[in-house]
């Protein structure tokens, strides 16, 4: 995964005559590695709903659903409906946590300063950059300066696994997203 976005869209369908605007929960951009363009993974625009409810209204919800469908279809993505099991994984949980960090400001320089250690290491823990970059009591604004650089993508990691302080961070490859 490269991005989730909550509630990206608003989409028009009518039933029984009354126009309404149906917004799904979530669009999801995977990474293109190492696939071509026609074999990339297409963005996948998801409702998430438990599964109990959704077939206990399936028939109440279709109208919408199709409207969705239809509308990701028009843009090139997928729909899906998904119980709540399916996307409560770590991924998705490390980029809904750093959602929060991304409109974070930072000193330009610092920044700088971060990624070129990292880009002389080739990769690099997350405690040891704390470490060396923020000491005493810029120790919390390290951790959230840290974050913010992985949120917006200056660094990387695998974010199939927890974020914890010795998560190994790298400068991404942008050339092959």
């Amino acid at each position: 995964m490269q991005d989730v976005i909550p509630q990206p869209c608003q989409i028009p369908f009518v039933l029984n005559g009354q126009s309404f605007n149906y917004t799904p929960d979530f669009l999801v951009f995977y990474k293109l590695g190492t696939a071509s363009f026609p074999g990339y993974t297409k963005p996948l625009l998801v409702e998430v709903k438990p599964a109990q409810e959704w077939r206990k209204n399936w028939r109440k919800w279709l109208p919408k659903w199709k409207a969705a469908y239809a509308y990701a279809k028009q843009q090139g993505w997928i729909f899906r409906i998904h119980d709540e099991s399916r996307i409560r994984d770590v991924a998705f949980l490390n980029i809904t946590f750093l959602e929060r960090y991304k409109r974070m400001q930072f000193s330009h320089e610092e920044s700088e300063y971060i990624l070129k250690t990292v880009q002389e290491m080739g990769s690099a823990p997350f405690h040891y950059l704390l470490a060396r970059h923020f000491m005493g009591i810029y120790r919390g604004q390290g951790i959230a300066h840290l974050w913010h650089l992985l949120a917006l993508r200056q660094l990387d990691c695998d974010i199939t696994l927890p974020l914890n302080d010795f998560t190994e961070l790298w400068i991404p490859e942008h050339d092959s997203e």
